[in-house]
């Protein structure tokens, strides 16, 4: 049946340094080959958002850096956000990269099913998911064998997580936080602090976005490895040790990033068959450990600046949006 009537709705912008408001605009009626997604839960992206937060985006990535439905241009006012979960009319679950939001409208190809097996709260990992897989593909097909994780947090600990249990290989997750080690029990995998992890690995991801853990990824990889850099550092200058052995070495330095799929897949995989891949993987209950309890929309302007804080121990920041759509619909 079609939407016809006008919905308010209430969206998250981000206005300036380490400020966000809510902000109310109206729905007409719904567009043709347009679905309604009611908001059930969202999740925070900490690297990318703490960079966009901050207005950190450098001027020559302004236009590769906007995300699907994004409104507003850098460094502010912006809506932004690429993770929310919610519900059509029918009432089928379904993922879409789209702005904090409570309700909004998008095409029907931007709408993807979730399936009965993933909850809802933990389908808005896909994008995070998509990220991790990306990578494991751009890391070639050979067998893994020895595989190190710099970075503990979402991204991080979902690329060991796959390489783990798509690749099986033997896999260590690395990070300054001791309290990471929780994670990597719960995912399946190792975990070590920076001066006790394992060197001579065959492939080394660096997840940490900080230029000591870089250092930490090169340091432990054997001669001839790669190290695939997942890290986005905004208008960061970051410093890297390419002067000692690097070049006796022959160390590799790649960077992966999930706006293009990996060269390897590109042929055979479009970007809608890789998120609901993604999303697919996600039927797995261990993930639910990267998951922090949810955080109420209507309150996240005054709850942003501690989850994006630099020392915040945050993983995946749930987003609730159940209240403010009981309240509105």
């Amino acid at each position: 049946m079609a939407v016809t009537a006008p919905v308010m709705a209430r969206a998250l912008w981000y206005v300036r340094p380490g400020r966000a408001e809510i902000r109310d605009e109206v729905l007409g009626p719904l567009a043709r080959d347009a679905v309604r997604v009611w908001a059930q839960h969202g999740a925070i992206s900490r690297g990318t958002e703490s960079l966009i937060a901050a207005g950190r985006v450098p001027r020559s990535e302004h236009q590769r850096m906007r995300a699907p439905f994004m409104t507003g241009d850098f460094p502010f006012p912006v809506k932004y956000g690429y993770a929310t979960v919610g519900k059509l009319e029918s009432g089928q679950a379904v993922f879409t990269l789209h702005p904090h939001q409570t309700v909004f409208d998008v095409p029907a190809e931007a709408a993807v099913a979730v399936p009965a097996n993933v909850p809802a709260s933990r389908a808005v990992l896909a994008a995070n998911m998509e990220t991790a897989l990306n990578a494991l593909w751009d890391a070639g097909d050979d067998a893994f064998g020895k595989v190190t994780v710099v970075g503990a947090g979402v991204v991080g600990a979902l690329t060991g997580f796959l390489c783990r249990t798509l690749a099986s290989a033997d896999v260590t997750l690395v990070d300054i936080n001791p309290g990471r080690a929780r994670v990597a029990d719960a995912l399946g995998l190792r975990f070590a602090l920076p001066d006790c992890a394992p060197a001579e690995c065959d492939l080394v991801f660096h997840a940490s976005a900080s230029s000591t853990g870089l250092a930490t990824a090169l340091g432990l990889a054997r001669d001839e490895a790669t190290v695939i850099e997942l890290s986005w550092y905004g208008d960061t200058p970051v410093p890297a040790p390419l002067g000692g052995a690097f070049h006796s070495r022959r160390l590799k330095l790649m960077a992966s990033q999930v706006g293009k799929v990996a060269p390897s897949h590109r042929r055979e995989w479009t970007h809608r068959r890789r998120l609901e891949h993604a999303i697919a993987l996600l039927a797995d209950d261990r993930l639910d450990v990267l998951l922090e309890p949810a955080i109420a929309f209507a309150d996240l302007p005054s709850r942003l600046p501690s989850v994006l804080a630099s020392g915040s121990a945050a993983l995946c920041q749930v987003i609730d949006y159940e209240e403010s759509n009981r309240v509105r619909r």
